[in-house]
């Protein structure tokens, strides 16, 4: 098989706090009149599974290519299963609910869910824009239960103002939540287990509030996180865990990179264009664009224009 960098259909999810960004500023195609608040651009779950677009195994799912040519695309030919990486943007026209995510031993506890370890690079961000990240120093779970009773839950989350190319890691067992007017890509492990704390008293449409999952967030929180959650990184590698790494690139117009064989990448573009080709094979990317670029693949990237990109591989 000659492997070739992949790209995929987004997988659009709606939700009460959406908005139309997704199309103004990535060109994507939304459904009309509907809120779009996450664009799935690389996802191997029950609920979302991308469709590669492009080149010969257009049509083909993620699941399938990863697991039928597994040495190939993620370089180990043990490799079966789910893809180990979950790429979205997000659309925060309204404050989301505070939630968190469990890692592997509350899932174990709770004999529910998958981890979830993620992180937000903030793509663009209105002035005022904040985020909630991680409880505020010596809360304990005495004194959030209280809070959920007195729907005061955020007054214990500590709320940070945030930027354009900041990048906030949150580990599984940070409670958190994204403020309005946020467009995020979020890079994450393969998971959609969420509990939610408080929503704010919203309602949806027919009027009745979400649902909370209280147990099971108490369950999941890490109550011992120390202040380093607060921190963000803006330049070169942005995270390095167990399960990713990012590094933030920016090339000029004009200006090329090798990409090498030897691991599996995913180019996530955030500004600018460009394309990817070798001697045989060109692929466009722009703004919004995920790329697969398989382990055992070669080319050379060129930026046509000032591009910024995300390169994540893993760990």
């Amino acid at each position: 098989m000659k492997t070739y960098p992949l790209k995929f259909e987004p997988v659009l999810k709606e939700r009460i706090w959406g908005s139309r960004k997704l199309e103004q500023i990535f060109n994507k195609k939304l459904p009309p009149q509907t809120k779009i608040g996450e664009s799935w651009e690389l996802a191997d779950l029950p609920n979302g599974q991308s469709i590669i677009s492009n080149g010969q195994f257009k049509g083909e799912t993620l699941n399938w290519i990863t697991n039928t040519y597994p040495e190939q695309i993620i370089g180990s030919e043990n490799f079966s299963g789910q893809f180990p990486l979950l790429i979205k943007f997000l659309d925060a026209n309204d404050t989301l609910s505070i939630q968190v995510h469990p890692d592997q031993q509350a899932c174990q506890r709770l004999n529910e869910g998958q981890p979830k370890t993620e992180c937000w690079y903030i793509i663009s961000a209105q002035p005022d824009a904040v985020i909630y990240k991680g409880l505020k120093h010596s809360t304990t779970k005495q004194m959030l239960e209280s809070a959920i009773k007195n729907k005061t839950v955020d007054q214990l989350l500590n709320k940070i103002s945030v930027k354009t190319g900041q990048c906030h890691f949150l580990p599984a067992g940070t409670p958190h939540a994204i403020g309005k007017g946020l467009l995020i890509a979020e890079i994450q492990t393969p998971s959609d287990t969420t509990y939610r704390l408080f929503d704010w008293n919203r309602t949806d449409d027919s009027g009745k509030p979400r649902q909370l999952h209280i147990r099971q967030a108490l369950e999941s929180i890490n109550f011992n996180q120390t202040p380093d959650n607060l921190t963000f990184t803006e330049v070169g590698r942005l995270v390095d865990c167990q399960y990713f790494k990012i590094h933030k690139g920016h090339q000029l117009n004009g200006c090329q990179a090798l990409l090498s064989k030897g691991k599996m990448k995913v180019i996530l573009c955030i500004s600018g264009h460009g394309k990817i080709s070798d001697e045989k094979l060109r692929v466009d990317f722009s703004a919004g664009d995920c790329l697969l670029i398989p382990s055992d693949y070669e080319g050379v990237m060129y930026s046509e224009d000032d591009t910024q990109f995300l390169t994540i591989t893993l760990n």
